[in-house]
């Protein structure tokens, strides 16, 4: 999955914001989430968020797996990643 071109993200201190610089929508994200968009920002595969996810969270593999796929394919329906 890759973000789309004008596609930002932004961390805070609360997680982190994920900014559509063409609509000006943006999505507030806890610290997981914001992990999550950034590796896949980074160019990481689902397998490698994952893991990012279970070193940083204490979340079972299977829970990672669902949300890291859950967030990909939101990001996909509103048109800020293509898959």
């Amino acid at each position: 999955m890759k973000l789309r071109d004008g596609i930002s993200v932004t961390t805070t201190d609360f997680g982190g914001v994920v900014l559509d610089q063409r609509s000006g929508t943006y999505w507030q994200l806890n610290e997981s989430g914001t992990l999550v968009v950034s590796a896949l920002a980074e160019g990481l595969g689902a397998p490698e968020v994952v893991d990012r996810l279970i070193a940083e969270f204490d979340v079972e593999r299977e829970r990672a797996e669902a949300d890291v796929a859950a967030l990909a394919w939101q990001l996909v329906d509103a048109r800020m990643a293509t898959p």
